[in-house]
């Protein structure tokens, strides 16, 4: 090849040359031999610090260079050169095979090697993060075998494709690993074991590269065409190569779907060719970008079509919703236009606005999207991340755009997702920005409106309160549609439709008892119910399936365990952790258990039976009673027995110094119980949140007082409190309101006295089988001994005898007689005769 300039010039009198004079010299490339740089770089700081680099690296490298080359042995049968590690590997596979090897060699002056992602102490330091992602990191021994010199550009080639890259050294300890930057090896997908070689094929220069967008879309600009030049300047590149681009914060990402070559102009490598390996060069066609080559990004309508053809979600993937999808459907159709209308309208003009809303999780941009699908016509997806911009106009400028591509594809869909956060609820505090957007929004909305385009408006979001009022009103999105949570039998339905793609062993009833039992899971809580027991059937087979070969299937006992740490998504804020508290573990009371079994677990279990007799089942239930007598213990056993989700409120956290802010957390605890219902809010020491009005001037304007008004209203107000149960106790019946005590709000009023006999008899029997007591104590003398006590009290004998025997003896294995005689003297019964009698007074009065 004839070269236009001599070859003694240096090199970066060459690159300044080549960028002033660009249009002026020939497009031919020419690259230095040896061991001179021959990366040309698009900034000049790039080739002085590689030159730079080099000029002190040759020196320091030699020695060691010399070092690590005596680590390399030659295989004298098939000429292949390897590590001494590798050695032992090599001769049971000798002659290695070239397409699929097990261990790393060097062959013909190609590294068979494996990429390995390289660490910040591998990477050359004061160099661009974009320049690392173009590096391929190999030891300095490796690049001299393989006759590569510093800053050459090699061929990384995968079973994925092959990559151009740029050679550099360094000291791993591994002389055969192959680096690149943990992005290069995502980007591309360059995994498991490569070969590396040097580039010494012919280069096209590329006239027009079309690229299309993978992930994030951005629309084309200017701006971005000249970050695709300057970014990509005199790289190479083949078909299907990937890169990413810096576009404001975020790594725009791209696939090279063709390129238009010059004809005219080719550029090579000069004397390389005597060197060229036919059997192991790449025989893709490579490209190099100059600045004047054009970048197109693929924005058509054939990607559009193509991603319209993928079906993401439809109809029959979506369970539960049946009613309420057909609905939304007969909507949009209507819009559409895909429905016969009624004659002689005069310019009537049907809504075309549709508002999906639900709690987070439950499926509205899924029956979103299978509604689209089912429709099958042009639709366009708005996201506010996507459009919102902080230059001055540019949002609306988008949504412009957006609008104006719908009406040119109509019929289409317009779907914004989550539409609170695009333009919020106006407010003293909403900045100009949200309001010019929500003016935009409207403007668009009533243009849509008031003609007969055939364009449907669908919009989500799971606050519905934070949504403007101005957009909701007829004429703009008054179809409003409730995604609501699914009862049990939505539930059976979305869980058969999961398990339809996964394989399993459960039977109907199984389904039946899963849905029965996952109380205020949504559908997305049901698929995390579901990948969660995939886990722990990969668990349970993963030995079992090495020594019997059976693959994984899933059991109802995978979806037991997955119910212990799976809780519905509305729960998370205010769940708490119980321990496992069954019935049995409560000593008597057999009194109270039924009546809350009839308040909580006969509406659930049986709710036929309520409407045959036309009543409704019980509000609350209010457990009154002496301290210590198991009434907290009680309600953590009635949420475990009865699977229900349990809120416990704490009286201190509704207070608030802010006006307003205690009824509003009322408001959410039993919003949030409503989310999940069937649940349980149990509120201990009721009587310190809903105490006895007092009759003082400033009657209403107490904390205290107003919490109390907001409970009624929850309990008894226009909103229905649906399959939410109140558990209160109080150790204070007396100082409680009288209003709350009505039928209707705490409907069932419950004593729970001292235990008698029989119930002191179980609870030492229940504390007393896992204790290592000696025969000679006896429970029914202990029973005797404890007239008058609270079940704690019984509980804290039984603590104190434990440690007065290890007092005496830190390795004592048994508790004896002399130990509770010591405990007994010391716990003393702590309920005076004045609260039992205000008690017995308590319920002559009201009982």
């Amino acid at each position: 090849m004839k070269l236009d300039r001599p070859i003694n010039r240096s090199f970066l009198n060459m690159s300044f040359k080549f960028r002033q004079n660009r249009d002026a010299i020939e497009p031919n490339i020419t690259f230095l031999r040896n061991r001179t740089c021959s990366l040309l770089l698009s900034r000049q700081e790039d080739s002085q610090f590689l030159l730079l680099k080099y000029s002190r690296m040759s020196s320091k490298t030699k020695e060691s260079g010399r070092k690590s080359l005596s680590l390399w042995v030659t295989c004298e049968k098939c000429q292949c050169l390897l590590t001494q590690t590798e050695l032992t590997v090599h001769e049971a596979n000798c002659p290695p095979d070239f397409e699929h090897w097990n261990h790393d060699f060097i062959y013909k002056s190609t590294l068979y090697g494996v990429v390995e992602a390289c660490t910040s102490l591998e990477q050359p330091k004061n160099v661009p993060e974009r320049t690392l992602d173009d590096m391929v990191f190999v030891s300095q021994s490796t690049l001299q075998l393989c006759e590569i010199a510093i800053a050459d550009r090699v061929l990384v080639i995968t079973r994925n494709g092959t990559v151009v890259k740029t050679a550099w050294p360094t000291k791993d300890k591994r002389l055969t690993s192959v680096g690149l930057t943990k992005h290069a090896i995502e980007l591309n997908n360059v995994h498991g074991r490569v070969k590396v070689e040097k580039f010494h094929s012919s280069v096209n220069i590329a006239k027009e590269f079309i690229i299309s967008s993978v992930g994030k879309r951005i629309r084309p600009s200017s701006e971005l065409d000249v970050i695709l030049k300057n970014h990509n300047e005199n790289k190479i590149f083949t078909v299907n190569n990937k890169f990413s681009v810096p576009f404001y914060g975020k790594r725009l990402i791209y696939k090279i779907s063709k390129v238009l070559p010059d004809e005219s102009k080719t550029v090579d490598l000069p004397g390389q060719f005597e060197q060229m390996n036919i059997t192991s060069q790449s025989h893709n066609t490579f490209y190099i970008a100059l600045y004047n080559t054009k970048w197109t990004i693929l924005d058509d309508e054939e990607e559009e079509e193509e991603e319209q053809k993928k079906v993401k979600y439809k109809l029959e993937d979506v369970g539960g919703y049946d009613k309420v999808i057909q609905d939304i459907k007969d909507v949009i159709k209507i819009a559409l236009g895909l429905y016969p209308t009624l004659e002689n309208l005069n310019n009537f003009f049907i809504n075309k606005g549709i508002l999906l809303y639900g709690p987070a999780g439950v499926g509205k941009s899924i029956i979103a999207n299978a509604l689209i699908t089912e429709c099958g016509v042009h639709f366009v997806t708005i996201y506010s991340s996507d459009v919102y911009s902080k230059t001055l106009g540019e949002t609306e400028k988008k949504l412009q755009d957006i609008f104006a591509e719908a009406k040119a594809k109509a019929p289409s869909i317009v779907l914004i997702e989550e539409i609170d956060s695009l333009c919020p609820k106006r407010s003293n505090s909403s900045t100009d920005h949200e309001r010019r957007v929500l003016s935009q929004l409207i403007a668009l909305f009533d243009e849509i409106q008031n003609t007969n385009i055939k364009i449907a408006i669908l919009a989500t979001t799971s606050k519905l309160d934070l949504v403007d009022g101005s957009l909701r009103r007829p004429g703009r999105i008054d179809k409003e549609f409730e995604i609501f949570v699914p009862s049990p039998n939505m539930r059976a339905e979305i869980l058969k439709k999961l398990l339809a793609k996964m394989p399993n062993s459960l039977s109907e009833e199984n389904v039946t008892s899963i849905a029965f039992v996952t109380h205020g899971f949504v559908g997305a809580d049901l698929y995390g119910l579901c990948s969660q027991a995939i886990l722990n059937a990969l668990k349970r087979n993963q030995t079992s399936s090495i020594s019997t070969g059976c693959s994984s299937i899933v059991t109802y006992f995978d979806f037991e365990r997955a119910l212990t740490v799976s809780k519905p998504s509305a729960m998370k804020e205010v769940l708490i952790e119980l321990p496992n508290v069954r019935w049995f573990d409560i000593g008597g009371q057999k009194d109270l258990k039924l009546k809350l079994k009839q308040a909580v677990e006969w509406p659930l279990r049986h709710p036929e039976a309520f409407s045959r007799m036309g009543i409704n089942p019980p509000r609350g239930v209010l457990m009154f009673g002496p301290p210590g007598c198991s009434k907290t213990m009680i309600a953590k056993a009635l949420a475990t027995e009865s699977r229900v989700n349990f809120l416990n409120v704490k009286g201190p956290e509704l207070f608030s110094k802010w006006v307003g802010e205690s009824e509003k957390a009322v408001r959410e605890v039993f919003r949030k119980a409503r989310q999940v219902s069937p649940s349980i809010v149990f509120i201990d020491e009721i009587d310190a949140l809903g105490g006895e009005r007092s009759s003082s001037s400033n009657g209403g304007s107490n904390v205290q007082e107003r919490v109390l008004a907001q409970l009624l209203t929850e309990l008894d107000g226009i909103t229905a409190l649906g399959s939410v149960t109140l558990v209160a106790a109080t150790n204070r019946p007396d100082k409680i309101d009288k209003a709350l005590l009505r039928p209707g709000r705490l409907d069932r009023i419950i004593y729970v006295p001292l235990p008698d006999y029989e119930t002191r008899q179980e609870i030492f029997q229940i504390k007393l089988r896992n204790m290592p007591i000696v025969e000679d104590v006896q429970i029914q003398d202990l029973v005797d001994l404890t007239e008058g006590y609270s079940g704690a009290e019984i509980q804290a004998i039984c603590h104190e005898a434990a440690m007065k025997a290890l007092e005496e003896d830190l390795n004592a294995t048994a508790i004896t007689k002399e130990h509770f005689k010591a405990a007994l003297a010391i716990i003393t019964p702590r309920t005076p005769a004045s609260l039992i009698n205000l008690y017995n007074d308590y319920m002559n009065k009201v009982l």
